[in-house]
């Protein structure tokens, strides 16, 4: 277990350097990339270029630059390019709202996702009737899977807000300053996020129960009596959510690190992808390197966290 955890952190420092190696080099690289003239403006001459330059180290080597940027990082004490404001502490003020969407999404695309993924596989092996339900759950859950964020969180927004007045119209309230401020302005971006999920995820666990349904050892399990109830969830239902576990932190992972970008400026959330969207556009480096070591991380450690879970579920599976 101690060398598996070695080699998994020592992979976790391979990945983060290579990610922020490469997401340096490529704005260095990229047309109108240099920061110095950003920051200078459009109407500023080249003197003036150069002393900024100068001041920020543009002048430097490109490692050193790097190096910079990496020990501005690890104090917290990097600065964004344009907007002239601490990218830590900035990112701080935004991941209340990232995280309160990814939580609060990612349990329901999960209990939806395996609702009716269930559902479905027992309906398949029905009557007529059964299979069109089944046919019926796969049509909505291919139009959630189809449906555009944007569109969805659109439609929800003006017939729940501001057709029916049931939700506020976007924005973010903070937990700890009103819970159920908080809730209510929460509930449709979960659900807009959520249906997106849930029905990608419906499909996989329908086709994984399907195939653990002919697996021999529930063949087996059946021949000795037990109840259909007990092979269904000890045998079939542990075992085929075996990729639904390693899908959910993965995804869990890179909504955190900004994948909710058109879901939080659809409802104004003001998180961690709209502030990755605005750096984006003004190629401003310090929070887009950030930002994409912050995925990075966290898809690793999930990963990991996966794995475990994954040894638990299946016996078969062994840390070594």
């Amino acid at each position: 277990m101690i060398v598996f955890a070695l080699r998994r952190i020592a992979a976790m420092v391979a990945v983060l350097f290579a990610i922020s190696v490469l997401t340096f080099l490529l704005f260095q690289v990229i047309p109108n990339g240099d920061p110095a003239v950003r920051l200078a403006g459009r109407t500023a001459t080249p003197r003036e270029i150069a002393d900024v330059r100068r001041q920020w180290g543009f002048d430097k080597p490109v490692y050193v630059q790097y190096l910079r940027t990496m020990e501005q990082i690890m104090t917290g004490q990097v600065v964004s390019y344009t907007q002239q404001v601490n990218v830590i502490e900035q990112i701080g003020r935004d991941l209340p709202a990232t995280i309160s969407l990814t939580v609060g999404a990612g349990v329901i695309w999960l209990i939806g996702g395996v609702i009716l993924g269930l559902a479905g596989a027992l309906l398949s092996e029905g009557g007529r009737l059964a299979r069109l339900a089944d046919r019926l759950l796969g049509a909505l859950a291919m139009a959630g899977i189809s449906t555009p964020t944007f569109l969805l969180g659109d439609v929800l927004l003006f017939y729940l807000g501001y057709r029916a007045h049931l939700f506020p119209l976007g924005g973010y309230v903070p937990l700890t300053e009103d819970p159920v401020g908080w809730l209510t302005h929460m509930i449709l971006p979960w659900l807009t996020l959520a249906i997106l999920f849930t029905g990608f995820y419906a499909r996989v666990l329908r086709s994984t129960v399907l195939d653990t349904m002919r697996e021999p050892y529930v063949r087996t399990a059946r021949a000795k009596g037990l109840s259909e109830r007990r092979v269904l969830f000890a045998h079939v239902l542990r075992n085929s959510l075996l990729p639904i576990v390693a899908l959910w932190g993965l995804d869990l992972a890179a909504v955190l690190g900004g994948g909710a970008l058109l879901t939080e400026t659809v409802f104004n959330l003001h998180g961690v992808g709209q502030y990755a969207a605005q750096s984006i556009q003004s190629l401003d480096i310090p929070p887009i390197l950030v930002i994409t070591m912050l995925t990075a991380f966290l898809v690793v450690v999930f990963s990991a966290l996966t794995d475990i879970v994954h040894a638990a579920l299946d016996p078969r599976v062994r840390l070594r």
